[in-house]
């Protein structure tokens, strides 16, 4: 009694299908069609419409005569004649926005006269905590810095200090050749930002000019 089960067993397994057999749900896969069949026009009843669509002819010239490599080397040939888009830096450099941040600075007024006023807004809005000052009373009353430091290498150069000064005093300059060769070197002082001032005074006055409409 149990041969007779076993064989029945054994040959209906045999006759199942093997997705069914392994214990995997039998599933149909369509296999994506090529680009030039997806891209070929349909009539109404879905069937490819060849007759919108380029002719035998244009494809045989197309492929015996090349015509692609002919246009790809003819875009070749029109840039080997036009001006190069590089440059030769460092000797020569490409135009910068009024908007740039570089390099801060410390600017002072016409007469010589500091322009900070040791508000302190910059140091409170500084999102890198970068920007440290001190502050003392002069004997005329006015409020001037005794320190003032900015930790270049906390800089995320965001602009913040510059939009929060009152009097245009701290600034970003277009310079950003000012790589250093020790950590100490880009640790700013008062009388560092000042003389960066002096360098780029016409240059830090002519861009805010020109950015005025916009602040």
């Amino acid at each position: 009694m149990s041969q007779p089960l076993a064989r029945l067993g054994l040959r209906t397994l045999r006759t199942r299908p093997l997705a069914t057999r392994i214990g995997v749900r039998a599933f149909s896969v369509s296999m994506p069609r090529p680009y030039e069949e997806n891209m070929t026009p349909k009539d109404q009843y879905g069937r490819p419409d060849y007759s919108k669509g380029p002719s035998a002819l244009d494809k045989a010239s197309q492929l015996f005569f090349m015509t692609e490599i002919f246009r790809g080397m003819w875009v070749v040939l029109e840039q080997f004649f036009r001006p190069p888009y590089t440059i030769m830096y460092p000797f020569e450099k490409g135009p910068l926005s009024p908007r740039f941040r570089g390099e801060h600075a410390l600017r002072r007024y016409p007469n010589g006269e500091e322009r900070c006023i040791a508000c302190k807004l910059c140091e409170a809005i500084c999102p890198a905590q970068a920007i440290t000052i001190e502050s003392e009373a002069r004997v005329d009353g006015s409020r001037r810095t005794t320190r003032y430091d900015i930790d270049m290498t906390k800089c995320i150069y965001c602009g913040f200090c510059q939009e929060a000064c009152p009097v245009d005093a701290i600034v970003e300059t277009q310079n950003y050749e000012y790589a250093t060769e020790t950590r100490e070197e880009l640790l700013y002082n008062k009388e560092k930002l000042l003389q960066n001032g002096d360098k780029a005074e016409a240059e830090i006055a002519a861009n805010l000019q020109s950015d005025h409409f916009y602040r």
